[in-house]
């Protein structure tokens, strides 16, 4: 008789052994001359030597099943254990699977196309309408490169910058402030990773969240690293972040050039990034539009008013005669002077009320 202990790695607990330990009690009837405890993420095991390695050979395949599809069920044990092909290997195009054992796969065939450019270049702008998938599909490649161990850490970062109003104060440390600005990416990696496991990899530093502003002076090495909303940075800020990449590291920058909540006369380093870059080799550019967008079928409806909206106030602008636009200023000028002649003019209640001023 042996013992021995082996560990699921990477697997969640709660998944392999199954809702109310079915999956265990299935493994404990397959193997009726080991003694098997499972405690935690670890298996204590005793019995015979032969049957001992049959069952490590196994549990390693179940293991990996889990790690991979987020789910392992009854029918799944009884496939793998007879050498066959589970009902999940036979999808295809998947990215990665849900923590509830859904597959995330390209909806569209530009996001297809995302999928393809991050596997050729070494650096992605990925630009789109809001809903077009630009995020979670670029956070579901991270995951797919930390489970096959492409990588050993992904790295998320946003501009702290607001949509059009002032936050003000905002209570607590340098954590609780900034994670209003990176709920989104939060929300996408609780959808693909469990929350124990992705808890864990946040305090091993495994998966980094961060600010833009605290990105100078790093090099980024064997790691995805996403900048989300990128339109909102400046040219000095999306040089420095670009300039961070180290060895066997990729990057996928995502923006909305429609939706920049920079001050007026600051210009976008996204846009300016898209035009400096285009030729640069190992560079891949991905341009999603409205038909990429799989939220509400209404989101789609509003961006082509606001888009028909903005095409017609350009026609209209660029149909003003040239003299209408440059006597506009004087029109101005004068409207305020005479503003200013109506202030200075004091009305009086009566003639004492004149004689007292």
């Amino acid at each position: 008789m042996i013992e021995k202990h082996i560990v699921l790695e990477d697997a969640d607990p709660v998944v392999f052994y199954g809702v109310n330990n079915t999956n265990m009690q299935m493994i404990k009837a397959l193997y009726p001359k080991l003694r098997i405890v499972a405690r935690g993420n670890v298996l204590h095991v005793m019995g015979d030597e032969v049957e001992m390695c049959a069952f490590e050979e196994n549990i390693e395949k179940l293991r990996q099943h889990c790690v991979k599809y987020n789910s392992l069920g009854e029918e799944d044990i009884l496939h793998i254990l007879r050498g066959e092909k589970t009902r999940k290997e036979g999808i295809e195009g998947v990215i990665v699977y849900s923590v509830t054992g859904k597959p995330i796969m390209p909806r569209t065939e530009n996001q297809q196309k995302l999928v393809k450019a991050f596997d050729e270049n070494d650096m992605l702008f990925a630009v789109g309408p809001a809903g077009s998938g630009k995020t979670y599909v670029s956070i579901a490649l991270a995951v797919r490169a930390l489970k096959n161990k492409d990588v050993r850490k992904i790295i998320l970062s946003r501009p702290a910058v607001e949509a059009g109003e002032k936050l003000g104060f905002l209570p607590g440390d340098m954590k609780d402030k900034i994670d209003p600005y990176l709920q989104p990416l939060y929300d996408a990696l609780e959808d693909m990773l469990p929350a124990q496991k992705l808890q864990e990899m946040m305090e091993q530093k495994i998966i980094q969240i961060a600010p833009l502003a605290f990105m100078r002076g790093r090099t980024l090495n064997d790691a995805v690293v996403i900048l989300d909303e990128a339109q909102n940075t400046t040219t000095q800020q999306i040089k420095m972040f670009l300039t961070r990449m180290g060895m066997n590291t990729k990057m996928i920058i995502t923006g909305d050039a429609t939706q920049i909540d920079l001050p007026s006369q600051t210009r976008s380093g996204l846009l300016e990034a898209l035009h400096v870059l285009k030729d640069v080799p190992g560079i891949g550019f991905m341009h999603m539009n409205k038909g990429d967008i799989v939220r509400h079928r209404l989101v789609t409806r509003i961006v082509e008013a606001y888009d028909k909206a903005e095409k017609k106030a350009e026609k209209k602008a660029q149909s003003t005669p040239a003299s209408a636009k440059s006597n506009a200023p004087k029109r101005r000028q004068k409207a305020q002077e005479a503003q200013e002649e109506e202030d200075d003019i004091i009305i009086y209640s009566s003639p004492e009320a004149m004689m007292d001023n």
